[in-house]
């Protein structure tokens, strides 16, 4: 794993980027081999001295992304490698499954990594609960932001009005809107 560390409003150390290395590296028992993957990870002291650390590893079939905010630049860290083991555990349970279905064997993740063999624990995360069917409407990005706010949800989806295409509105975390344009 290749590492690219940056950071906002802070000075990389060697000690923080020594600590980001073995905590994410870590990641790579998970896999058969090596990804070549470049590690982006950003990390950022806040005005109000809060620590977001921010990392996404694109690898083949999978782009692994999760951010942390914490008031301890190194716990963020730790926090983040975790939020990354559960998001290869649940994609590993998707393509097990796949894979076990067809009698081949996954060459993509090592399936002996200690403590990490059984991944069935996470099948009930990925059950689908509820169906819901609706027709789009055609709407400019603003009616689809009212919309979603007087329904309540964090997103919405819409036909553009101009465009004819799909495209989803979605509230942000700092609050902000979000437009997803589909091709």
């Amino acid at each position: 794993m290749n590492f690219q560390i940056r950071g906002e409003n802070i000075e990389v150390t060697e000690a923080i980027r020594d600590h980001v290395e073995k905590k994410v590296g870590k990641l790579e028992r998970y896999f058969n081999e090596t990804p070549e993957a470049n590690v982006h990870v950003n990390l950022k002291v806040n005005p109000d001295k809060r620590s977001k650390v921010e990392i996404t590893i694109p690898i083949p079939q999978l782009t692994l992304r999760a951010e942390e905010v914490n008031n301890d630049m190194y716990a963020a860290i730790d926090l983040i490698v975790d939020k990354l083991e559960r998001q290869i555990r649940k994609h590993k349970t998707k393509v097990n499954r796949k894979f076990r279905e067809k009698g081949n064997v996954n060459e993509f993740f090592n399936t002996n990594v200690n403590g990490a063999a059984n991944f069935e624990e996470d099948d009930d995360e990925m059950t689908i609960v509820r169906t819901k069917r609706f027709d789009l409407k055609p709407m400019d990005s603003e009616e689809a932001v009212l919309q979603m706010n007087m329904l309540g949800h964090s997103f919405f989806i819409y036909t553009d009005a101009e465009t004819d295409g799909t495209n989803i509105v979605y509230r942000r975390k700092d609050g902000k809107y979000g437009l997803i344009e589909t091709n």
